[in-house]
């Protein structure tokens, strides 16, 4: 049951659809959103100007200080909207009856707070990231290989989806990452009016194939279809395609079951979809 989930969310312009995408997430599943932002650590940024004359470092300090205070503005704003137009209560304690937000304040990084607050979440809701962006990739890495918890990578938008999770595509190979997601992720799949199975028909050695997972998800109550097809060019692309197809919304997949490092000098599946993903995408590794 999905009833807690983590939002962290920083100043760095796509807090906003963090943000939407968590709220609406929590309106489907009538869950809790514990929206975690994160204030830069003045104390570092003064300790980098230590040079500096101490009237100086004071005006540093300040600056940053009143940068951060406007940044936290705007994103309250954005939290406090969302809340209002979904009609969220805010509130520390969840309800039982209706979706619930909470703003916490932490000064660090957002993995520091991804590895604090994610261990014990339902789902964590991160932006994708952009390759060149050291503080985004090190959130997802973080949430991904340092929580087991499933992750929710949301394309960077800043306003509601029209729709998530009606549509769902699963990428399946039959590897342990493949499985923990479809395991971990039955409240979404119990919710979709289509769930289709992609496959390239290269499971990995010794693991169930996709007829054998389309039964085991009827046993719970799920009807899934199969699209096999044989890839012309890299997996990863080809699976963006076929949920374009689709018309998926969403797409649940086993996240790097090569190392991270690996696949991001060369490149392997889940690194594509990282990169070049347009829908949300609940990864687990």
């Amino acid at each position: 049951m999905m009833r807690k989930i983590l939002a962290p969310i920083q100043a760095d312009g796509f807090g906003g659809c963090v943000l939407a995408y968590a709220t609406s997430l929590a309106f489907q599943h009538n869950a809790h959103v514990e929206v975690a932002h994160c204030r830069p650590a003045l104390s570092k940024t003064v300790a980098k100007a230590a040079i500096l004359p101490s009237f100086m470092r004071d005006d540093l300090q300040t600056q940053a200080a009143n940068v951060s205070d406007a940044e936290e503005r705007e994103l309250r704003n954005q939290f406090e909207h969302f809340s209002r137009v979904l009609e969220f209560q805010i509130a520390a304690e969840p309800s039982a009856e209706n979706p619930s937000a909470y703003w916490h304040e932490e000064e660090g990084t957002l993995a520091d707070i991804v590895l604090h607050r994610g261990l014990l979440a339902d789902i964590i809701v991160v932006t994708k990231p952009q390759r060149d962006n050291t503080l985004q990739v090190n959130t997802l890495h973080a949430a991904l290989f340092r929580t087991g918890t499933p992750v929710l990578m949301c394309p960077r938008v800043s306003k509601r989806p029209d729709s998530m999770g009606k549509t769902v595509a699963i990428a399946w190979n039959g590897s342990l990452q493949a499985a923990r997601a479809v395991a971990m992720t039955n409240d979404v799949l119990q919710r979709a009016e289509t769930v289709t199975i992609l496959t390239a028909g290269h499971e990995v050695a010794h693991g169930p194939t996709a007829e054998e997972l389309q039964d085991y998800l009827k046993l719970r109550g799920v009807e899934a279809g199969i699209d096999r097809f044989e890839p012309k060019g890299k997996i990863g692309r080809e699976l963006l395609s076929h949920c374009d197809a689709l018309g998926a919304d969403l797409m649940i997949m086993g996240a790097y079951s090569e190392s991270h490092e690996k696949e991001a000098i060369f490149g392997g599946n889940s690194q594509t979809i990282v990169d070049h993903a347009e829908i949300p995408v609940i990864m687990v590794h």
